[in-house]
């Protein structure tokens, strides 16, 4: 009988935060949430301001050198000059892009209330998303007649 007790003290009972996973999940939002959706609010309200300089937009949208087409098209439509949006909500859904609910002003007036589109951090800076924009300009009939490179 002394042996089966000695076994089972040699066999210690598995408790049970031995078998939790160690690992963590990954982070769904980035680790200053805070300063990143100021930095989100912020750089979209520069990017849809008419006063910001072409070239100053193209820094704030993803992929800028390469969407310099499709951003020249909707800075070109008369309405494009005339746009501006203040986001209401950002849902981070990893570290490097969020969803971004905004509201698109002509003129001042709301035409475009709770929109939907999406903001990523790309070389450290958090931009408007390149389908964001290309979504607005298929919006406003530029990108219907012929396809605009970069959408």
């Amino acid at each position: 009988m002394q042996r089966r007790q000695r076994r089972r003290r040699r066999q210690p009972a598995p408790t049970p935060t031995a078998e939790r996973p160690t690992t963590s999940a990954p982070a769904s939002a980035p680790a200053d949430r805070a300063a990143a959706e100021r930095e989100i609010k912020e750089n979209w309200r520069k990017f849809f301001d008419p006063k910001t300089s072409l070239e100053d937009k193209q820094a704030l949208l993803e992929n800028g050198e390469r969407m310099a087409p499709v951003l020249r098209a909707f800075s070109g439509d008369e309405r494009g000059g005339q746009v501006q949006a203040e986001v209401s909500r950002v849902r981070f859904t990893s570290p490097t892009e969020a969803d971004v609910t905004y509201t698109l002003s002509l003129k001042g007036a709301p035409v475009l209330p709770d929109a939907s589109g999406t903001a990523v951090e790309q070389d450290g800076t958090w931009k408007v998303s390149a389908k964001s924009l290309c979504a607005l300009v298929q919006m406003s009939g530029n990108g219907s007649a012929s396809p605009i490179p970069g959408c």
